[in-house]
């Protein structure tokens, strides 16, 4: 079997934009809930695909690992996988799983790895891309993120 970094190097570079001027590849995992989708976001090593699996754990489908393509239609966010990675996921000291991914899900929020959320209630924040609006969260140190994570994407959050 190809070791992860060769698999998955094999995906689109993770700044480029694709021919489509409404798409983009970004470095990052992505899981969706009853089709809501979180993008998982952050630099090498940061716990992406770690985050993504557990919350498939909880019962997140997964969308895209490490690579993943958003693409807008209208007023939205949609994002998928690369042919290449489509339902595959790496996990360190065990390999590249496979799994049943979701073709395509609405983008509703994003989690950014490389912030470290210091508040214990902290204002929205929010990020764009592609010019659209998205709800964001900085990484949080705890047990119950991925949880929280998955309310936040079924029930949203008391503003």
């Amino acid at each position: 079997m190809t070791g992860a970094k060769d698999l998955f190097s094999s995906a689109p570079d993770a700044n480029a934009v694709s021919s489509d001027d409404d798409a983009l590849f970004l470095h990052a995992s992505c899981v969706a809930d009853n089709g809501r989708a979180v993008l998982i976001r952050g630099a090498s090593g940061r716990g992406k695909s770690s985050l993504a699996l557990q919350m498939m754990g909880y019962g997140a489908d997964l969308v895209a690992d490490d690579q993943t393509i958003v693409c807008r239609k209208g007023a939205s966010l949609y994002v998928r996988a690369p042919d290449t990675t489509r339902g595959l996921i790496e996990a360190r000291g065990v390999g590249i799983l496979k799994a049943s991914p979701v073709g395509e899900a609405q983008l509703h929020l994003v989690v950014d790895l490389d912030g470290r959320e210091e508040d214990r209630l902290p204002h929205p924040r929010e990020t764009r891309i592609l010019g659209c609006v998205v709800p964001l969260l900085l990484g949080v140190d705890a047990a119950y993120f991925a949880a929280a994570i998955l309310q936040f994407l079924r029930h949203g959050r008391n503003a």
